[in-house]
């Protein structure tokens, strides 16, 4: 057995750090936490708190390690340092982290050791000296885990043109979609059924937004406007938010941790212009200058800034208050596609974790929107001294990925490998990883700290044009040129299930933060909805 003491204590590991603890997944299954086990009958020795030498085989090889845990979130160590076997799995090393932390219920948690996750046994090519005391950082994974969809439950039809966008709501409750045929629709995601169809747009509609209270809607257009719809009476809000000269291509709402009245938003167009919209007056409130190009995508965070990259090849940093143009990032070589966040789905969510608690009041939802932020943004690295803060991922036309550094205005990493353009790029909702999608058919996975490339997915026989994560992280859905969407799965890092059905290219796929089902939107004018 393998069992580690302090000066007062001794607690024993589960089982053998040598043998299985608990019975392995079944293929494409990530492994669930495994049960407390009871110690061995007859322990072996205890390895010192503080062990001088790993145990070596008779060849001279190493068959075990010194290690110590080291948190993720503060980089301090866990419990004493400990003996390992060399092939100690994850799942036993999730014992023992359970164990150390006195977890009531057991807890899942993924482990590094040298920026490489452990997901069989050790990495024995990370581990280089005998001497070495090996750091097994740990980080928590999500408590729950979402099914995996395998199947079309439905096809929405009702619209005469391609569906270009689909969103659903906050809470996930509700379901949008813009097309072609210049109307925007409601649906109801268990019967399948429309629920309302606003009309009034003279053009394709090019994007949606949902406000953080889902009391609205927001849309924009191909001939420049933008709409509001109120969702409770069922019809247009106002007049048409009128200035922008081109195309709409981007609309974000300010972060319900910043406004618990939900009452700004913010457009950008091909005319480069970026505007600050407000609901009740429903007047301009600023216009943003900096752009010589289209502006093509655009964030609100959650630090007071709004992000905007555009056909000039630049990202600008704006302060929200004023309007004020803080900072240039330049890197990229050609036209900047799409961009992502850290904080993205924190921000989509504002007030509601997993659970879906309801709030009582504005305030209430402001204040546990604005603490779920502040627990966002502290986010470290594995084994980093300081928090990870707000990053910004864009992409390119040029192949290329930047993940910036916003308060240096210089790139932490320029991530290559696609060999096309890049039209899909989303951080992780734990903020962990990056997936991007491109013309070269191919999905990508990085590290959402450092942008590292860990992995390649391959599948798709036409372009990648948009992915969407689970809510714990753990799958990716794609929609493609080809027709057809396809579940990977982050833990084996393979395709798990391809999802035939639409009649044509797949422009728009969103999975619901509740988990509950994915939507897509086809060339084929018709919306699917897919479940367990």
């Amino acid at each position: 057995s393998t069992h580690m003491t302090d000066s007062s204590t001794q607690v024993a590991a589960p089982a053998s750090a040598t043998a299985a603890v608990a019975a392995p997944a079944p293929a494409g299954e990530p492994q669930a936490p495994a049960p407390a086990q009871a110690p061995a009958p007859a322990p072996a020795p205890a390895a010192a708190a503080v062990a001088t030498t790993p145990s070596i085989n008779s060849d001279g090889s190493k068959k075990s390690v010194i290690a110590q845990f080291v948190s993720g979130e503060n980089s301090e160590a866990t419990g004493p340092q400990l003996e390992l076997a060399l092939d100690t799995t994850s799942t036993q090393l999730e014992e023992l982290i359970n164990k150390l932390l006195n977890n009531e219920e057991p807890l899942p948690y993924a482990f590094y050791v040298h920026d490489t996750e452990v997901k069989e046994a050790l990495p024995k090519d990370k581990i280089t000296s005998e001497e070495e005391i090996v750091k097994i950082v740990y980080v928590p994974q999500a408590i729950f885990r979402v099914w995996p969809v395998c199947r079309s439950t439905g096809t929405l039809t009702g619209h005469t043109n391609s569906v270009v966008c689909v969103q659903f709501s906050p809470t996930g409750t509700q379901l949008a979609s813009g097309s072609g045929d210049t109307t925007v629709r409601l649906w109801d995601v268990m019967t399948h059924t429309p629920v309302k169809t606003f009309s009034g747009h003279k053009d394709w509609v090019m994007c949606l937004a949902w406000s953080p209270d889902e009391k609205y809607l927001a849309s924009g257009s191909k001939d420049g406007d933008v709409r509001l719809w109120d969702v409770a009476k069922g019809r247009q809000h106002g007049q048409p938010f009128l200035g922008h000269r081109g195309f709409i291509s981007s609309i974000a709402w300010e972060p319900w941790a910043a406004n618990a009245a939900c009452t700004r938003f913010v457009s950008s167009s091909k005319d480069g212009s970026i505007r600050v919209w407000n609901v009740n007056t429903h007047r301009l409130e600023l216009s943003f200058s900096g752009h010589t190009q289209p502006v093509m995508c655009l964030k609100w965070g959650g630090r007071g800034f709004i992000y905007s990259g555009g056909r000039d090849r630049v990202v600008n940093v704006y302060k929200a208050a004023t309007g004020q143009l803080l900072r240039t990032l330049r890197g990229h070589a050609h036209w900047i596609n799409a961009m992502s966040l850290s904080t993205d789905y924190v921000i989509k969510t504002g007030p509601y974790d997993h659970e879906f608690h309801p709030v009582t009041s504005p305030e209430e939802a402001q204040q546990r929107a604005a603490s779920r932020l502040e627990t966002a943004l502290a986010q470290r690295a594995p084994g980093a001294s300081s928090p990870a803060g707000e990053r910004i991922v864009t992409g390119s036309d040029d192949g290329t990925l930047i993940l910036w550094n916003v308060d240096t205005g210089k790139p932490i990493s320029r991530m290559t490998g696609h060999q096309q353009q890049v039209m899909s790029v989303v951080f992780s909702p734990d903020g962990r990883l990056i997936a991007s999608g491109s013309y070269d058919r191919s999905i990508k996975i990085w590290d959402g700290f450092t942008g590292k490339f860990i992995h390649t997915f391959r599948g798709h026989v036409g372009a990648v044009y948009q992915l969407s994560w689970s809510a714990d992280s753990r799958m990716l859905i794609s929609g493609s040129k080809d027709s057809t969407m396809k579940l990977w799965d982050l833990y084996t890092m393979k395709m798990r299930v391809e999802l035939p059905g639409h009649a044509d290219e797949v422009f728009a796929v969103d999975w619901s933060v509740n988990g509950d089902c994915v939507a897509s939107g086809s060339y084929d004018q018709t919306l699917k909805i897919w479940r367990r």
